[in-house]
């Protein structure tokens, strides 16, 4: 009548189909859940260098530097189907050659049981902000925007933004010093 081999390959089928139910649940309870909080950016110091480009036939492009205050608390973010959160710091600009320019400046990974409090002060730049040429020397409008991506233990990644963002205005001149 029924196998061994029939009566395994049922039991695992149809305990297949319990666990996609089961994540499916898992998933659903926390889907339309608003991940978004208040954050607040404080800008101390803008500081704009002109340097060589090596990457393109020796043209100079600009290269800004950022020192930020970032506080925020992301723990209503968290709840049972969140792993954990990827933060970033992006500037948004526009410049005559290009409507939209992105850049990451920093970024930041909290685990679940880490602190959520977020209490920077005086944090530079993890990464260079270079602009393909010279876009940013007197750009009045730079905005600073703190994201994050949910990696959830079921489901999808969602991108939220923060509710705060700060428009940083760039100087009109160039600095000649070495140092940052």
């Amino acid at each position: 009548m029924n196998t061994v081999l029939s009566r395994a390959n049922s039991l695992f089928a149809f305990s297949l189909s319990v666990m996609a139910a089961l994540t499916f649940g898992c998933f659903i309870t926390t889907a339309f859940k608003d991940r978004r909080v208040p954050v607040d950016i404080h800008v101390s110091r803008v500081m704009l260098k002109n340097v060589d480009d090596f990457t393109g036939p020796r043209e100079r492009s600009d290269l800004g530097f950022i020192t930020f205050d970032l506080s925020a608390d992301i723990k209503p973010v968290f709840d049972w189907n969140v792993k954990q959160l990827f933060l970033y710091l992006s500037a948004e600009y526009a410049t005559k050659s290009n409507a939209l320019n992105q850049v990451v400046l920093w970024d930041k990974i909290v685990l679940r049981g880490e602190s959520t409090k977020l209490n920077l002060r005086d944090m530079k730049s993890k990464y260079f902000f270079f602009d393909d040429g010279n876009g940013l020397r007197a750009n009045k409008n730079i905005t600073l925007t703190l994201s994050w991506n949910v990696v959830p233990n079921a489901g999808i990644l969602p991108l939220v933004m923060g509710s705060g963002h700060m428009s940083v205005p760039f100087p009109e001149s160039y600095e000649t010093t070495k140092s940052y």
